[in-house]
């Protein structure tokens, strides 16, 4: 009895690490494809926060860039977008992307959708919900995609006891969660979910990646 329990406990082991998935499993098309250069497209904003798509816009090229992509200048793509009658990112999520790559050169195109934003100083959370997509300006296939909830932590412990330690916790959570910088929030954001991203020729990790492991892709997680 005992070999038996042991021979299912080595069957469902090797199962398990048989059944991880990498993320060339998950990302095919990334290493089919090899896209060198990414424009980042105007977010697409679903919540209230009316401010969160031009928040958002300005965090997506340094997390890009890190992962060894060339990513054009935000402050340059903006303004050919709206010069172009582009700002809006609805009307491409789905479309042909050609005119990206011939006016830009760009290889691949990043959407993304800012599904919730919300900020609690008492509880010392900002908590950001987005969808990352990127799209092939060549075949218009996705690439990546990948959607967080994310939550930056910024409660405070000063150390004090007592009653009057957890008042002065309490306002010094409220008083850093609201000073935070919605910017360093989103930066978070994308920095965690796009941590599974292979790399770009630009990165240490260039097509050596394929056997690494992929994440889900939905994930909930608490950040500082």
């Amino acid at each position: 009895m005992k070999k038996y329990i042991i021979l299912v406990m080595v069957a469902l082991l090797m199962s398990s690490c048989a059944e991880q998935i990498t993320r060339l499993s998950q990302y095919p098309k990334m290493y089919e494809e090899k896209p060198l250069s990414i424009a980042v497209m105007p977010p697409i904003n679903q919540t209230n926060f009316v401010e969160a798509k031009d928040f958002f816009y300005t965090t997506l090229y340094a997390p890009l860039c890190e992962k060894g992509y060339y990513v054009y200048s935000p402050m340059m793509t903006m303004e050919m977008f709206q010069s172009e009658s582009a700002y809006d990112a609805e009307q491409f999520i789905e479309a042909d992307l050609s005119q990206f790559r011939n006016v830009l050169g760009a290889d691949a195109a990043m959407f993304t959708i800012i599904k919730s934003w919300k900020r609690n100083n008492v509880g010392g959370k900002l908590t950001v919900g987005v969808e990352y997509i990127l799209r092939s300006t060549k075949t218009g296939e996705t690439l990546y995609k990948r959607e967080g909830l994310i939550s930056v932590d910024t409660s405070v412990n000063t150390g004090g006891k007592g009653l009057w330690g957890a008042l002065a916790d309490l306002a010094a959570t409220a008083l850093k969660t609201s000073a935070t910088d919605k910017v360093v929030a989103g930066r978070r954001c994308t920095v965690y979910v796009l941590s599974d991203m292979p790399e770009g020729k630009y990165g240490t990790q260039y097509d050596k990646d394929q056997k690494l492991p992929a994440g889900k892709s939905y994930i909930k997680a608490t950040v500082k």
